[in-house]
Formats: structure tokens, sequence, C-alpha cells
């Protein structure tokens, strides 16, 4: 293992933030900042996954697009719930049965899914593939389902 850290520009701004942190610049705080920089820039290097690499540019922007759209949407339907008031919404969980196996494409999908709003990613068993989604506003689960499996086709493009 060499002393070279793998990300010095991280490591001299893990320094340079540490420094400003303290508001001092002594023989100390650089030595420790530095020790604080390397460490990060080594353990940096040790958590990336040799090799991984979206396959399909345009996938992900069909998919970056799509969410941003949903999200949009999504945030217009659960301000409309909340400032009416509406006593008619009922949320509830489904299941969705999953076909994706890569831990990142799950990643990925558990993050779109949390993030739009209305939707949460509650869990998911990876033994046959089932998600459990709650929905705040689940008016027809075939609807939400259909989302979901729009989701993972886009996401099983882009990681093959």
């Amino acid at each position: 293992m060499s002393l070279r850290p793998a990300y010095p520009l991280f490591a001299l701004c893990i320094l340079a933030f540490w420094l400003m942190l303290n508001q001092s610049a002594s023989p100390g705080h650089i030595l420790l900042g530095a020790g604080l920089g390397l460490f990060g820039s080594f353990t940096l290097a040790r958590l990336q996954e040799p090799g991984l690499r979206p396959g399909n540019p345009r996938a992900v922007l069909k998919l970056a697009a799509h969410v941003a759209v949903e999200i949009v949407r999504s945030n217009i339907a659960v301000a409309r719930i909340v400032l009416s008031g509406s006593a008619k919404r009922r949320s509830g969980f489904l299941t969705v049965r999953l076909e994706l196996k890569d831990p990142h494409a799950l990643a990925v999908l558990s993050a779109i899914l949390t993030a739009t709003p209305g939707s949460l990613w509650v869990d998911f068993d990876p033994t046959d593939g089932r998600l459990l989604l709650h929905v705040l506003d689940l008016i027809d689960e075939e609807t939400w389902v259909g989302i979901v499996k729009g989701y993972e086709a886009r996401l099983q493009e882009i990681f093959r």
C-alpha cells in the first residue's frame, strides 16, 4: 500500500476544512488534518467497487427525466392532499414483486421511491423479490405497481 492518497484533492479538502473548523494553522492541527485527509482518502478508495459503471447513458438520462417529472407530480398531489384536508384519501401498503437482483439497482430504486413524495420503501425480501411500499394516497394499486415496474425496467437497462 502506497502512502500516496488515491484522492489527493479530497484529502486536501479535508485538511482545509479541518483547519477552517479549528481556526488554526498550528503544526498540530496541520498534522491532524493531514492525517484525517489521508485516512478519508484511503477509506474512500477502499469503498470504491471496481468496474461499476452504468451501462446505458441514454437510459440513465431517461430515468432521471422520468424521476424528475414524477417527483414534481407527486409534490403537487401531496400538496393538494395536505392543503385540502381531504378525508377521502386512503393510505396503505402494497407489495410489488421485483425481478431486480443487482444491489446497486435496488439501492437506486429505494432512493427513487423514498425521494418521491407520498411513497416510502418499507422493506424488501431478497429471497423472493417482494418489495413492501407505503403510499400516502393509494387510490389504485395497479397504477403504483406500474410506476414501480417502469422504474425497474429502466434500471434493468442501466445495470445489465
